[in-house]
């Protein structure tokens, strides 16, 4: 192992010379994950973060956006149920969710995870890590010293994405939020503009109309615009429901705030004007490859980088440097980034053992579930859950498909959920095959049967088969029986 990897000597001559098998950049969940399986195994391993141990899920992505949304879904679930609805009162304590949120954050305090890095046998060192040429990595810390890293099997670049924000007149004096100041504001802006109708666009107005902003959210697109289209309109009813002012087909243009502590006046393309406490640009997000030294090894910085299935980056020679999670763009989910890790963990220690690699679609070192099986969930009211294909992309495919749809208000356990419960659900079916290519569930409590099929798109079930995995009565996974009923006609 390497030795006092947090301490260095201070000054620019400082340097420090330390050899890996395997040097992790970035020490979030996806960095995590690769770390955990090299040091399975037995492979020497330093992790190097420049910001808190845990990434940007544990802190401004995920696991905050969702402890800010439980306590708005809880209170809008319970006023969907009679003699439930008349025990709701008042309005939500933002003090109470902004200190669970703070909790489950650890108070942007990272103590526990970096133990935990250390725990698994790992070397953690914090500074700006950078690639110096072929398995070379140098990390200048906070005093300006600098330690060289040489990496014998395999440097991974778990780098994650930054939110892109436009390049609009005004934006600096507009001081706009991104995901960041969406999930650790302290107060609750009387007015809010939200800017985008993505996964983070609709989340993030959900839960602060729940907590009391006067929210609008202007989208260019329909929402969801990955997902089947009746995802989008059935999140965009449940959005003005709720009392956000969803606004499809529009665009900023410019913004103006001439007083720091003033209003914002957002301008849009139809020419009209809002007036807004904060705006938050949910627009996209671009990769964090810019300052990681991608030049040395013949790469562009700033781009995201081409990987094989084993997420071993394309044009450098040696199957060496590895680009896992966010910014290979295979799929920017948290969950997604960590089933990219822990199969590039297992290869490197197999290509250090010399061992032979399964590559094969499903094999133990191939990503194949990111081009197959990715499953999705935005917790809006109504939830929104997908995996696998939409029937679009399917067909795109060349597959021969049939979609099959039903609505869930016929399926006895929704009652445990809501009354009138609203909500619809797709088969997507390779009818060569039989076998499932996406399903796509809308309504109160889906996110629980998105499992479910995500074992079926990956295992390939047979359809037929499925006929005989049975649904307990009464409960919303009945909605696989309905389907399947549909399915045989």
């Amino acid at each position: 192992m390497g030795k006092s990897p947090e301490t260095s000597r201070t000054g620019q001559d400082a340097r420090t010379d330390l050899p890996y098998d395997v040097v992790v950049v970035g020490a979030g969940p996806v960095g995590q994950n690769v770390a955990e399986r090299a040091r399975a195994g037995g492979l020497s391993v330093a992790v190097l973060e420049r910001e808190l141990v845990g990434g940007e899920c544990s802190y401004w992505a995920c696991v905050p956006s969702k402890a800010l949304l439980r306590p708005v879904l809880a209170v809008a679930d319970a006023r969907k149920v009679d003699g439930a609805r008349e025990a709701v009162s008042g309005k939500i304590s933002t003090d109470g969710v902004f200190g669970r949120r703070d909790r489950y954050v650890t108070d942007w305090d990272d103590t526990g995870q970096a133990d935990w890095v250390r725990g698994i046998g790992a070397d953690l060192l914090r500074g700006d890590a950078r690639l110096d040429g072929a398995r070379r990595v140098v990390v200048r810390t906070a005093d300006g010293g600098e330690t060289v890293l040489t990496a014998r099997h395999g440097v991974a670049l778990c780098t994650g994405s930054d939110a892109v924000v436009p390049d609009l007149p005004g934006l600096a004096e507009a001081r706009p939020w991104t995901n960041r100041e969406a999930t650790d504001s302290r107060t609750v802006p009387g007015r809010l503009v939200v800017v985008g109708g993505g996964g983070v666009g609709v989340e993030m107005a959900t839960a602060w109309q729940g907590l009391g902003s006067r929210v609008t959210l202007l989208a260019r697109r329909p929402l969801l615009p990955r997902m089947e289209p009746f995802v989008g309109e059935m999140v965009a009813d449940g959005l003005k429901d709720g009392g956000v002012d969803v606004r499809i087909g529009v665009s900023v243009t410019a913004l103006h705030r001439p007083d720091p502590d003033g209003p914002v006046d957002v301008v849009l393309d139809d020419g009209t004007r809002l007036e807004a406490d904060e705006i938050l640009f949910a627009t996209g997000r671009s990769p964090r490859t810019t300052a990681v030294g991608l030049e040395t090894v013949g790469l562009t910085p700033g781009s995201w980088l081409d990987v094989d299935e084993t997420c071993a980056v394309r044009g450098v020679d040696g199957s060496w440097l590895y680009a896992v999670g966010d910014i290979n763009q295979h799929a920017l989910l948290t969950h997604q980034g960590k089933y990219q890790a822990r199969i590039v963990g297992d290869a490197i220690a197999a290509r250090a053992a010399g061992e032979p690699l399964d590559t094969a679609p499903w094999g133990a070192h191939a990503t194949t579930a990111d081009r197959h099986a990715v499953p999705q969930i935005f917790f809006t009211d109504p939830e929104a859950a997908a995996v696998g294909l939409s029937a679009e992309e399917a067909t795109r495919a060349g597959h021969r498909v049939r979609a099959v749809d039903v609505d869930f208000a016929t399926v006895p356990g929704a009652l445990l959920h809501a009354d009138g419960y609203r909500g619809r659900a797709r088969l997507v079916v390779d009818l060569d095959r039989e076998t499932l290519l996406g399903a796509t569930f809308v309504g109160p409590g889906v996110s629980e049967l998105l499992h479910s099929a995500t074992i079926a798109v990956v295992g390939e079930v047979p359809v037929p088969r499925l006929r005989h995995a049975v649904s307990c009565f009464p409960t919303v996974s009945e909605i696989w029986l309905y389907l399947l009923k549909a399915y045989r006609g």
